[in-house]
């Protein structure tokens, strides 16, 4: 087998359309998902049954099921519907790109909620305690020390969420997107020539992933101080 460098090199520029296609999709559906995770998790966390249970049921399901099988259901499953067809909603859900956004801001929020419940809960107690002390009622306690703390020791975990939602996008090409993935697609199918293609896709998302790291690995550093180690003195 010939190795085809320059095949590689010439579809660069159609790679990285994709790619930003790419970058698009993850950043709208991790935007999305953490504004609904919130009050997911806090429901979560909740002592009254009527808020857990149904946030539970979301939880659920979304982790329990293929993020593939998703995308068919909103993508081909609600085009059946005479009710969405015939909704307001309807001109949102016939687009494949809106459709992928959907269904990749309801998976990220299932992760991200469990992600947060689990640190809200290993927030110290004495630190809550401490506050409580100072007289700060409890949306104060919420505001200003629960969710910020709990952010910063789930930071490792979504990280994690982060990359398997990059690596996730790529199904975005099952339903005709031109992202990273479906752009390497429509060229292996035009030059046959797939081990080049989907080598120099592969590596545009280690590319990615290789941002996602050190920036993660540096907002971590922001945000815990108390971590450094002190500098040496002169």
């Amino acid at each position: 087998m010939e190795f085809d460098l320059q095949l590689m090199i010439d579809s660069i520029p159609a790679l990285l359309d994709g790619m930003a296609m790419t970058v698009q999709l993850v950043a709208l559906a991790l935007a999305l998902g953490i504004c609904l995770a919130i009050p997911l998790a806090l429901g979560r966390v909740s002592r009254f049954a009527a808020l857990w249970m149904p946030v539970y049921a979301f939880i659920f399901v979304f982790r329990g099921t293929p993020l593939l099988v998703q995308i068919f259901i909103v993508y081909y499953g609600l085009g059946q519907s005479e009710a969405v067809r015939e909704s307001i909603f309807w001109p949102f859900f016939k687009e494949a790109y809106w459709c992928a956004i959907f269904t990749f801001s309801l998976n990220t929020s299932a992760y991200t909620a469990e992600i947060l419940r689990g640190a809200i809960q290993a927030v110290p107690h004495g630190e809550i305690e401490a506050a409580r002390a100072l007289g700060m009622s409890r949306p104060l306690i919420l505001r200003r020390i629960t969710v910020p703390r709990a952010f910063r020791l789930a930071l490792p975990a979504y990280g994690n969420e982060i990359i398997l939602m990059l690596k996730g996008s790529a199904l975005a090409s099952v339903i005709t997107l031109l992202d990273l993935t479906g752009v390497a697609r429509v060229i292996v199918a035009r030059t046959f020539a797939p081990y080049e293609l989907y080598l120099m896709a592969a590596l545009m998302y280690l590319a990615l992933t290789l941002v996602i790291v050190r920036s993660l690995k540096y907002a971590e550093w922001r945000l815990s101080p108390h971590l450094r180690p002190p500098p040496h003195l002169n």
